[in-house]
């Protein structure tokens, strides 16, 4: 399943059908699932529950399979007489007419898979400009639960209401914003999380509410563990949850009348995932923007790789003199005339290759090294007879 190409929505649809596992998954498990892998912090690292495996999926695609996933486990449980992709559409095309035109230049026709995966792919808002989004920290949308929320309530009253969004956000801006705001010393990633969550917000019209007022829209169990965990990802800017916030967040928990064990957890849960995986996440990683771009464009350049790696095999093993060069590239220094060899020679095969015409862009020559980096580890170890397993 490839999310950043057509049809992806039915074979997952396809591949969820075979097993009903996945809705064997009581409410609270798959909400912990969601929160563990990441989706509700915005940082998606994993598929939710590693329903399906990971393998080589950018954040994003790993972002767009757990949105949809959440939204099916929603529908399921729901028994709504409309079929899944004609609910999710009719949904969208609900609140887009209630506030914005979001969708305005896909709704519309005949409901299909393909307008849904045109819709899920505007909604997480994947800048389609591949230098942009390497330098760009804010790709990810962290208020896409919310969405679920909404879809959730749209299911239950066959309907969905401006207050109810409106309601939503308007909470999430006061006890959220409100923890970010009311540090006196913001470091990078309070900043970051401030014009994260404004650049999310769809129906808020900007007028504020107090505290009080904001724990009062909370109805259900599952608003009320979410605002909680956003919350507890707000104050975890220091990279540590100190006492006089532990105390914050454990009277935001009463006073939504949650447990204190689930209050408890949800602490615990923030501090493991971000300490665990302090490394993946954008938000907290380096601020160097030379090192920023490397490391997204390996991610890249291994993701090409990996996809077209039995064909580029092959196209490599054709061309003798390069398969020597890259061969040799691994137990010394190439030449630059080698250099040159490998990459004209490189080119003439991406040439062949639709998906790997990025390289042939200008400024595309100089990812090259990453690919000749990666190619020894990705394909048969023949190719490489001084290839050491880490």
């Amino acid at each position: 399943m490839n999310p950043s190409s057509t049809g992806w929505i039915n074979k997952l649809l396809k591949e969820l059908s075979k097993n009903n596992l996945f809705l064997k998954f009581t409410e609270e498990e798959f909400y912990m699932g969601l929160r563990s892998c990441g989706f509700i912090y915005g940082n998606n690292l994993d598929v939710v529950a590693q329903i399906f495996p990971k393998k080589d999926l950018t954040e994003e695609e790993i972002c767009k399979t757990n949105l949809i996933l959440s939204l099916v486990y929603a529908h399921g449980y729901s028994n709504s007489p409309h079929p899944f992709t004609e609910s999710i559409i009719n949904f969208y095309t609900k609140i887009s007419a209630i506030k914005t035109s979001l969708f305005d230049d896909i709704l519309g026709g005949r409901k299909s898979s393909e307008q849904l995966e045109k819709i899920i792919h505007k909604r997480i808002q994947i800048d389609d400009n591949i230098l942009t989004k390497n330098f760009n920290y804010f790709i990810i949308n962290a208020l896409l639960y919310a969405d679920v929320l909404a879809y959730t309530e749209y299911l239950r009253q066959e309907s969905i209401t401006l207050d109810y969004l409106k309601n939503l956000e308007a909470s999430i801006v006061a006890i959220t914003l409100g923890v970010l705001n009311s540090k006196d010393i913001k470091n990078q990633y309070d900043d970051s999380l401030i014009k994260l969550f404004e650049a999310s917000l769809r129906y808020h019209d900007r007028s504020s509410i107090d505290y009080n007022k904001a724990v009062s829209y909370l109805n259900t169990d599952r608003e009320k563990q979410y605002i909680l965990d956003l919350a507890c990802m707000a104050t975890w800017g220091d990279q540590m949850i100190d006492l006089e916030e532990h105390q914050y967040l454990e009277k935001l928990g009463l006073d939504l009348e949650l447990n204190l064990s689930i209050i408890h957890q949800s602490i615990k849960t923030v501090n493991h995932f971000y300490t665990v995986n302090k490394k993946h996440i954008a938000l907290l990683g380096t601020s160097n923007i030379v090192q920023t771009f490397y490391n997204n464009s390996s991610k890249m350049v291994l993701k090409l790789i990996t996809r077209n790696s039995k064909r580029l095999y092959q196209e490599i093993k054709d061309s003798k003199e390069l398969m020597v060069l890259i061969t040799q590239s691994t137990v010394r220094d190439l030449t630059k005339e080698e250099q040159k060899k490998v990459q004209e020679q490189l080119l003439d095969i991406f040439k062949s290759i639709p998906s790997l015409a990025i390289f042939l862009l200008p400024g595309g020559a100089l990812l090259l090294p990453l690919v000749i980096k990666f190619i020894p580890k990705l394909l048969p170890s023949a190719f490489d007879e001084n290839r050491i397993d880490d």
